[in-house]
């Protein structure tokens, strides 16, 4: 049982003020002068860290944390942890920052929710999906040493930071995935060890017993699939360069780079019909399928969602499997390019279209260009007419003036 507020002493309750306060510096002063652990707790057994984390405080927090708070501890009479209350609190990087510093995110409160289904909950997507996406970074050093028979690691050594942020990424639409991958060369040019290290990866999250994780072991299959899409775009592109043979080698080294824009304009074309992006629904709807786990709970839903009546696209599909349900969303702020979210920058011609940087602006141009004109039209639409009305309405007025009656 929890121990009552008075029971805790005068430094402990002024710890426990200056925090609901957000006072940071006076709380870095209290705790340089006295040296005091942080496993008190309130009169609902709610420790130091547990309300730095209901308030959303990043900095106090770290504070806590180096003071050696435990991240994991709990006495809360409903078993909210300081995870649960970071999401709850809907701040993203104080997730990562629990999460980074051991937080378990499969904890449950006396509810039996998590903290992410506590997140999802109250539509705090942006928690969700930092927790559903987090990756420890122990999982990814099980690779750069030799396990079993090897003689060699299954990944380099130098490439496990980069793998790190490739496979923590949250946004998984395959433009962005690919995208993100051309972002670090050195992926790329190992793209044939990355893909089985994402193989080997989601066999592990299959086979943790009571840990089953199938949502990060869907995500490391898709990335998977993602990277040996552009492997064939690679040998394609390499098979043409053999068949024609009619530029340099130094060309054929710069054209290289091209392999992976190539695959996302192939991404990005649309139908002349219905102008969706056929290629791209394609690719995604097969690698559902391929997923090799077939009894599992997230295969079947996906694999129903896919074949309703009138199915949502099959990247927002993924990405709800993902990154969990989204109670609503603003398709206005959302890159045209790469699906990511609060996509501020407009098309300077047009002003119709939003992308997130120049990149995916210049990326996605060979599609826009053909729309742009009658787009931009159509949304100055409104402003053109009452400019006619004005300019109609000087005229008339200019020549009734000059009339004279004879």
């Amino acid at each position: 049982m929890a121990p009552g507020n008075e029971s805790l002493t005068d430094l402990q309750k002024d710890i426990f003020t200056k925090i609901s306060k957000n006072e940071v510096c006076e709380l870095k002063t209290l705790l340089a002068l006295n040296k005091v652990k942080m496993d008190f707790v309130d009169e609902n057994g709610m420790s130091p860290l547990q309300h730095a984390c209901y308030k959303g405080n990043v900095e106090i927090v770290q504070m806590l944390l180096d003071q050696g708070a435990d991240v994991n501890a709990c006495q809360h009479e409903h078993a909210y942890t300081a995870l649960h209350f970071a999401a709850l609190s809907g701040n993203a990087d104080l997730c990562h920052l629990l999460m980074s510093h051991g937080a378990r995110l499969t904890a449950m409160n006396s509810v039996g929710r998590t903290a992410a289904q506590m997140a999802a909950f109250v539509g705090n997507h942006n928690c969700v999906a930092t927790i559903n996406n987090f990756i420890p970074k122990a999982d990814i050093d099980f690779y750069i040493k030799p396990q079993g028979l090897l003689m060699e690691p299954m990944l380099p050594s130098h490439l496990a930071d980069y793998f790190h942020k490739f496979i923590m990424q949250v946004n998984v639409n395959p433009v962005r995935v690919t995208i993100n991958l051309q972002k670090f060369p050195a992926l790329l040019e190992n793209a044939t060890k990355v893909q089985k290290v994402l193989e080997s990866m989601r066999y592990r999250e299959m086979t943790r017993g009571a840990e089953t994780n199938e949502v990060m072991a869907f995500k490391y299959h898709y990335l998977s699939c993602v990277v040996v899409e552009v492997l064939k775009c690679q040998r394609r592109q390499e098979a043409m360069k053999a068949e024609k043979n009619e530029k340099s080698n130094e060309e054929s080294e710069e054209k290289k780079s091209d392999t992976v824009e190539l695959l996302i304009r192939r991404f990005l074309k649309c139908s002349k019909n219905d102008g969706l992006p056929e290629y791209q629904e394609a690719f995604l709807r097969e690698s559902v399928r391929e997923f090799p786990f077939r009894e599992s709970t997230i295969f079947r839903q996906m694999v129903a969602t896919l074949a309703s009546r009138d199915p949502p696209s099959a990247v927002s599909v993924i990405s709800a499997a993902i990154n969990g349900q989204r109670g609503f969303s603003d398709n206005t702020q959302i890159c045209v390019t790469c699906g990511e979210d609060k996509a501020i920058k407009k098309c300077s011609k047009c002003k119709a279209v939003q992308y997130c940087d120049r990149e995916c602006q210049r990326l996605h141009w060979f599609m826009h260009k053909k729309a742009c004109a009658r787009l931009g039209q159509s949304s100055n639409n409104g402003k053109s007419v009452d400019v006619d009305k004005e300019q109609i309405t000087n005229i008339v007025g200019s020549k009734l003036q000059n009339l004279a009656v004879k």
